[in-house]
């Protein structure tokens, strides 16, 4: 069982948590990040590329030249593909991309993907998130003791409102509860900085 140090918004060591081996010192499966990553970005890809068809683009139905008798090919719509301006045949429609992964995979790779960031040194335990005053230069000021210089994952739990306001303007922060924490998230931040509430509640909820 890890055993990590609880620090202060002061950088200072102000106690030790223990959380769950299976959660944060699992295996780390390459194979599993990559599937949860792919799997992330197909959900928040839009899909909204359209084309009109001949029935959608603007033109008169009206049949341009009789039938027979002119010399010219027949031709039944101006809004004909074959024709400038007309629709196109074969073009992209609006489009779901999202697909369903097993609960086990996704389990898989959080589990992955957090134990390589406490691996590597990238996940570090607040013992709380107090911010006084919801401002952005306190929450920068809070960071920098911290040497959170990069991108930073921030996971707490419940309604802290002076966090959220605070950090919502930083670049390269995010602030997430410790339910909405994904594979994604965790691999693009450099620094994964949990409280020790939402470290102890998600240790106890993936073992």
């Amino acid at each position: 069982m890890p055993s990590v140090d609880v620090i202060d918004l002061n950088n200072k060591v102000v106690g030790k948590v223990d959380l769950a081996d299976e959660v944060f010192a699992a295996p780390v499966n390459e194979a599993l990040l990559y599937e949860a990553v792919r799997h992330y970005l197909a959900g928040t890809r839009r899909g909204t590329a359209s084309t009109k068809t001949r029935h959608e683009v603007a033109g008169s139905g009206k049949k341009l030249w009789k039938q027979k008798g002119t010399g010219r090919a027949r031709m039944g719509s101006i809004r004909s593909p074959l024709w400038r301006h007309g629709g196109t045949t074969h073009g992209p429609q609006p489009k779901d991309y999202s697909y369903k992964l097993p609960r086990k995979m996704l389990l898989g790779a959080l589990k992955s993907a957090l134990s390589a960031k406490l691996r590597d040194g990238e996940l570090r335990v607040v013992s709380e998130f107090k911010i006084g005053e919801p401002k952005s230069k306190v929450m920068r000021q809070a960071l920098d003791v911290l040497k959170a210089e990069r991108t930073v994952l921030m996971v707490d739990n419940g309604e802290n409102r002076n966090l959220a306001l605070s950090s919502r303007n930083l670049e390269g922060v995010k602030l997430v509860a410790s339910h909405q924490v994904n594979v994604y998230d965790l691999l693009g931040h450099t620094q994964v900085l949990f409280s020790q509430a939402a470290a102890q509640k998600l240790s106890e909820a993936l073992a």
